[in-house]
């Protein structure tokens, strides 16, 4: 089988886009990266620092590690181990107004996506002022443009999934509302990301098999997202999004990334593998870098309304947690479906990725690439422990259809689908996704 055509980026339609933009972070990755982070926040002109992190991972070696290399740095620190997870609009007015009283001049986070993300919203709500939802993206928010940069962050990883360290996206939840909605610039991507896969070696195999499936979805996603020559050209470089659509440069890390998380997200959860859970806190970082700039699309839109009207479940790993669905539970339990309803339009690129999952896709065909590409997931969710489905989780068909309506709100990542989606659409998949064994 041969590689999707390239022709493809280089044929855009009429209108369409010639140009994509790619906006690295700087990225440190490697055992022992936690122990230098004091000179390079010093190296960024910090003398005072909020540092967050949450209640779990503060009594962990790593915080140790940080604050230790904080303080040889000779920096003021500011301490915030106040970060929920799966964070709301309440949470981040929190952490907002401890910013601002602490009045500090950089910042460094110690978690995973939650505590990033909240490192973030505290650093763009101390920075510039506003109403949570004047820079939350429409729809549901004005979708105002973070109108300048903010103060450095450095972002420092603890789980091998969300890549949040080299995203510039916020993800929370709006509490009166009832609905989980985001806020995206690259203005806010971290100025350094720090990846030292040994903060994983103390990781519940839930929490592994939780974030590595997130490694998965977004890598996925973003290799079949819309080709970015589809997008309309516009009418300034400003207006070009965050989200472009697939890239050459974003399929090279999405691929890298499902052939890795293909290879070791299993032993690092069923094994308490070591040097696997390095590698999958390498593929996260590779999948943050491709769907920074491609953007996610179906199962991550759908992820938000499971997360948002369920919150009894307790996954493996997270019984400290107030009950709830992890992102990357919320996000995976779509995603078979999902992948088996955008396969005809991309049937090359969803039998790459089942490929890369590990799957066999000899004598396969065209119309075989959603059959393969889910059955390769459903395998790895099964073997994982992961929850058989939205039925599992409490969900019910007859709220397919509502959950549908409030996914379809979710129109950044929507957007980015490889086909047009509609409500009805998002209802049958959400149909489908209720068991797979």
């Amino acid at each position: 089988m041969q590689s999707p055509d390239p022709r493809t980026y280089f044929s855009p339609v009429d209108g369409g886009d010639t140009v994509y933009t790619v906006a690295a972070a700087s990225m440190k990755f490697g055992a022992g990266a936690l122990a230098e982070v004091g000179g390079d926040a010093a190296g960024l002109g910090m003398k005072r620092v909020a540092l967050f992190t949450d209640a779990n991972v503060a009594a962990t070696p790593s915080a140790a590690i940080l604050r230790d290399s904080l303080d040889r740095a000779g920096l003021e620190v500011a301490f915030f181990d106040g970060c929920h997870v799966e964070p709301t609009d309440t949470s981040f007015e929190e952490a907002t107004k401890f910013a601002l009283d602490a009045k500090v001049d950089g910042y460094v986070s110690l978690g995973g996506g939650t505590v990033m993300d909240t490192a973030k919203a505290a650093n763009l709500f101390a920075t510039h002022p506003a109403g949570v939802m004047d820079y939350v993206n429409a729809p549901i928010g004005a979708g105002k443009p973070v109108p300048g940069p903010v103060k450095p962050h450095i972002a420092c990883s603890t789980t091998c999934g969300t890549g949040a360290e080299t995203t510039g996206i916020i993800v929370f939840d709006i509490t009166q509302a009832g609905v989980k909605t985001g806020i995206a610039s690259n203005l806010l991507k971290p100025t350094m990301a720090v990846v030292d896969p040994t903060t994983t070696h103390t990781l519940p195999a839930g929490v592994v098999a939780s974030t590595g499936f997130d490694v998965l979805t977004h890598a996925i996603e973003s290799y079949t997202a819309r080709p970015f020559t589809s997008r309309e050209r516009p009418g300034h470089p400003s207006q070009r999004p965050p989200y472009q659509g697939a890239t050459p440069y974003s399929d090279i890390g999405s691929l890298a990334a499902i052939r890795i998380g293909g290879r070791y997200l299993l032993p690092a959860v069923l094994d308490d593998d070591i040097e696997a859970r390095h590698q999958l806190m390498f593929a996260a970082t590779l999948a943050g870098l491709a769907f920074g700039s491609a953007g996610v699309h179906i199962p991550h839109a759908m992820s938000y309304p499971v997360s948002t009207l369920n919150h009894t479940y307790v996954a493996p790993g997270y019984e400290k947690a107030d009950p709830m669905v992890p992102h990357g539970v919320a996000v995976v339990i779509n995603a078979p479906a999902a992948f088996r309803f955008t396969a005809p339009v991309a049937p090359e690129r969803h039998l790459e990725a089942a490929r890369a999952l590990g799957a066999d896709v000899d004598g396969s065909g065209a119309n075989d690439a959603g059959a393969v590409l889910a059955g390769r997931l459903i395998e790895m969710m099964r073997a994982a422990g992961i929850a058989n489905g939205l039925g599992a989780l409490g969900f019910e068909e007859s709220q397919a259809p509502a959950m549908a309506e409030s996914a379809f709100c979710q129109q950044r990542p929507l957007a980015q689908a490889p086909l047009p989606v509609t409500t009805d659409d998002l209802a049958a998949i959400y149909r489908d996704a209720m068991h797979y064994w």
